[in-house]
């Protein structure tokens, strides 16, 4: 069948949260790597095109493209393992610890951060051509949010910051649930299909995600948007991190597992 049932796709979770942790280093940063410039390519893409058309809708719509093809390549998030690996340590499969959770969390952070900065760089030598120029209007869009979400946040205090933490929660709770969408069907189209729904929800609510903002303001302040490193790290990254490993943990990897797994019903024999 193209569709696998929930305990079927929840095992899937736990099996693939298992195979991260046992990953090489070299393999989980270099996945990592392309999931981060994947993904910061089809932000650059989605931004693009709210720019040309004036419809953020439509940047949301076709985000989800480079989602999918970073899952399809069998590349990894941040915001994917924080919810899959802890499952197998739930699960007690056999040497899968704390401390090795942490190490893959830690790997894929550098590798989706180094990704999203290579196509920063990239990106912003395109923007101002070599930075012999001003950024055209992309790219002064794009300086433009780095501002917006740091000192917009930063301006209300502890409000603001509880702010960043429930937009990543929301952001993951969904970008997770594309993460699964990818295990319920054995057909590509299927599987875009069911990432695509979430992702584009998540864009077009413009949620906090953590890989996505290693691009956005890495880039911004490349091309001279007007808030510094500290900023981006206290009132985004750090909290937006944190808040996307609450929400996607609470609502998609615990909901799931303890629901199909753990107490999974039984049949009843008579």
């Amino acid at each position: 069948m193209a569709y696998l049932v929930p305990s079927e796709f929840v095992t899937k979770m736990v099996d693939a949260g298992e195979s991260k942790i046992y990953m090489s280093t070299r393999d989980t940063v270099i996945r990592a790597y392309m999931a981060g410039a994947i993904l910061a390519l089809a932000a650059v893409f989605a931004v693009t095109v709210s720019v040309q058309t004036g419809y953020p809708i439509i940047g949301a719509i076709l985000f989800p493209v480079g989602f999918s093809m970073l899952y399809l390549l069998g590349f990894d998030l941040l915001t994917g393992v924080f919810v899959l690996t802890p499952l197998a340590w739930l699960d007690k499969r056999p040497g899968v610890t704390i401390p090795g959770i942490l190490r893959n969390w830690g790997l894929v952070f550098i590798g989706n951060f180094l990704g999203a900065l290579t196509v920063a760089v990239l990106m912003s030598i395109i923007f101002t051509f070599g930075f012999s120029t001003e950024p055209d209007k992309v790219g002064t869009i794009i300086a433009g949010i780095g501002e917006k979400r740091t000192l917009g946040y930063a301006q209300y205090g502890a409000a603001g910051m509880l702010t960043i933490f429930i937009r990543a929660m929301l952001c993951n709770w969904m970008v997770s649930t594309g993460v699964v969408g990818a295990m319920i069907s054995t057909t590509v189209s299927g599987k875009v299909i069911a990432m695509w729904m979430p992702i584009m929800l998540f864009f077009g609510m413009t949620f906090e995600h953590s890989v996505v903002n290693m691009f956005l303001f890495p880039s911004g302040l490349i091309m001279g948007g007007k808030f510094s490193i500290l900023d981006y790290l206290i009132w985004n990254e750090i909290p937006t991190v944190l808040g996307n490993l609450v929400g996607g943990l609470a609502f998609t990897g615990l909901t799931l597992y303890a629901t199909h797994v753990r107490t999974a019903p039984k049949r009843v024999l008579t």
